[in-house]
C-alpha cells in the first residue's frame, strides 16, 4: 500500500469519527458547531506537524520513501497514450467526457439528486474547482518572476497550480495567524478558500436562521472528534488531499493516484461506519 492509500484510509476513518471531512467541519463550524471548530484546530495542528514538524520525519522517511515510477506519468491519458503509441492530448477530452458523463448519470440515477438544490450545489462546487484551477494556473502565473527571473505560480503553497483542498490549507491558515507579524508569511490561495468557506457557511446559517451553538455531547464524543481530527490531519497530508482535494480537484486531472486515494478514503469511511455500528451494538448489549 502506498502512502497516499494509507493516508486516504486514515482520513476516511477520521472523517467518520469526527462527523465529516474538513469541508463539512468548516460548514458546521460556521453554523455554530464548537466541536467542529475544535476538530478544525486539531486538523490544522496535526497537518502542520505532518508537513513540517515531528510527524514529517516518519512521513518522509518511511511512508513516502517507496515510490513506484511510471515512465509515462500517472494520468489516465498518459498511460493510454503510452499503451497505444499515440499522443496523450487525444485522450483527454474523450476520457473527461466519458468518465464525467458516467459519474453524472450515476448521480442522477438517485431521485433525491434530481432536485434543484443538489443540482445547483453540484454545478456550483464543480465551477469553483474549475475557477480555482484558472486562478492559480492562469491569473497567478507569471512568465518571469522578478526575483528568480523564472516562470512561477504565485499565491500557492506548492508554487504550482492548485485547486480546492481543506487539510494543508487549514495548517497554512494557522501558520499565517500565528506568525502574522512576520512579513515573510503570506496568505495562500488555499488558506483564503478556508476563510471563505467558513464565512460563507456562517452567512448562510445566519440568513436562514439555522445558526445554533453546539458543543460536545459527552466524553466519548469529544474523543471521537479529537482522534478523527488527528487522523484527518495526518491522513490528508499523507494522501496529498482530502475528499475535496483528491476526490474533486485531483480526480479532475484524471490522475490515477487521486482515484486510488479517493478509493482508500471511501474504504476508510466504510471501516469507520462499521466501527461505530459495532460500538453501538456493544453499548446496547451492555445496557
Amino acid at each position: 500500500m502506498c502512502s497516499s492509500d494509507l493516508g486516504g484510509l486514515m482520513f476516511g476513518i477520521g472523517m467518520v469519527l469526527a462527523g465529516g471531512c474538513g469541508a463539512r467541519s468548516l460548514v458546521r463550524a460556521g453554523s455554530g458547531s464548537l466541536k467542529s471548530l475544535v476538530t478544525l484546530v486539531v486538523i490544522g495542528l496535526v497537518a502542520y506537524l505532518t508537513l513540517r514538524g515531528l510527524l514529517a520525519v516518519p512521513r518522509t522517511k518511511w511512508l513516502e520513501a517507496p515510490v513506484l515510477e511510471l515512465g509515462a506519468g500517472q494520468s489516465l491519458p498518459a498511460l493510454l497514450a503510452a499503451a497505444s503509441g499515440s499522443q496523450a492530448d487525444r485522450w483527454v477530452l474523450p476520457l473527461g467526457l466519458g468518465l464525467g458523463g458516467a459519474l453524472v448519470a450515476w448521480a442522477l440515477a438517485a431521485r433525491d439528486l434530481r432536485r434543484f438544490e443538489p443540482l445547483l450545489a453540484g454545478v456550483g462546487i464543480g465551477s469553483i474547482v474549475v475557477a480555482m484551477w484558472w486562478v492559480s494556473g492562469h491569473l497567478g502565473f507569471v512568465a518571469e518572476h522578478p526575483d528568480t527571473l523564472e516562470p512561477a505560480y504565485l499565491g500557492t503553497a506548492s508554487r504550482r497550480m492548485e485547486a480546492l483542498s481543506f487539510v494543508a490549507p487549514v495548517a497554512q491558515l494557522l501558520d499565517w495567524l500565528m506568525f502574522f507579524t512576520d512579513r515573510g508569511r503570506a496568505l495562500t490561495l488555499g488558506a483564503v478558500a478556508v476563510v471563505g468557506m467558513f464565512a460563507g457557511a456562517a452567512a448562510g446559517a445566519l440568513a436562514a436562521r439555522r445558526f445554533r451553538w453546539e458543543g460536545f455531547r459527552d466524553t466519548e464524543d469529544t474523543a471521537n472528534h479529537l482522534v478523527g481530527g488527528a487522523l484527518m490531519g495526518f491522513g490528508g497530508v499523507t494522501a496529498m488531499g482530502c475528499t475535496i482535494g483528491q476526490g474533486l480537484s485531483g480526480v479532475s486531472t484524471l490522475s490515477i493516484g487521486s482515484i486510488l486515494a479517493l478509493a482508500a478514503i471511501a474504504a476508510g469511511a466504510v471501516l469507520g461506519v462499521r466501527y461505530q455500528a459495532w460500538r453501538l451494538d456493544r453499548l446496547d448489549a451492555q445496557g
